[in-house]
């Protein structure tokens, strides 16, 4: 496997505590619904099937988007003179991201507020009877702003690779979606101060990316 999908499994799995800050108030909502509208005594499986349509539907968003971002960065480094300058940007701005995200420098809260029209929409979806509903919810919230996601999606860009960027954003997905899927199932809270120790940590691996990215990039000159 290559160094930087390691580190996107990697940063989703370590990233994935944060992730029941974002989204873990409507995974609560409609976790106390216990199963589909309307079937009290439901089995397991359809308790289940919500959090599975939820997080598949995240997960696709995040490889769509990684495959868009990765497709621009492809166009970009068609241009001959653009040859790894966007390996080098990307791994700038994932540098940055990653110590913000770490609290070392700045914070990425001012990014991750910026979700209220999202969450509104989510709650008016919940209304709905279709079961089909979790998996749309769970794709709107994929596109949630968020410092972790976003310098994955950056990486998508550096990697020039429709394919590549795909497989960066698919595994940092599937990483996210063990701790969500604990707690929709389980309806239970994990320390907020525990969460934050864990987010910081996926910081320090979006540095490493990072710093592995423009490494790629300078590799060229040197």
């Amino acid at each position: 496997m290559e160094p930087s999908f390691l580190l996107a499994l990697t940063t989703g799995l370590f990233g994935g505590t944060h992730c029941i800050g974002m989204c873990g108030p409507i995974v609560a909502s409609y976790s106390l619904e216990g199963a589909i509208p309307g079937r009290p005594g439901a089995n397991l499986l359809k308790k289940i099937l919500p959090h599975l349509l939820f997080n598949l539907g995240r997960v696709a968003t995040y490889a769509f988007t990684g495959a868009v971002m990765g497709l621009a960065g492809s166009f970009i480094n068609s241009i001959s003179l653009m040859q790894n300058v966007m390996a080098i940007l990307a791994g700038v701005i994932m540098i940055i991201m990653g110590l913000s995200i770490t609290g070392l420098f700045g914070n990425m809260g001012w990014l991750e507020q910026r979700g209220s029209l999202i969450r509104k929409t989510g709650r008016e979806l919940l209304l709905q009877r279709s079961v089909w509903k979790y998996f749309i919810l769970g794709s709107l919230f994929g596109f949630l702003p968020c410092g972790l996601s976003y310098s994955v999606f950056t990486a998508a860009a550096g990697s020039g690779s429709l394919v590549s960027g795909m497989m960066l954003s698919l595994l940092f997905g599937l990483g996210t979606v063990p701790w969500l899927l604990l707690f929709g199932i389980a309806s239970s809270h994990i320390s907020t101060a525990f969460r934050g120790r864990v987010y910081k940590a996926a910081g320090f691996i979006v540095i490493v990316m990072g710093v592995l990215f423009l490494l790629k990039g300078i590799r060229h000159y040197a």
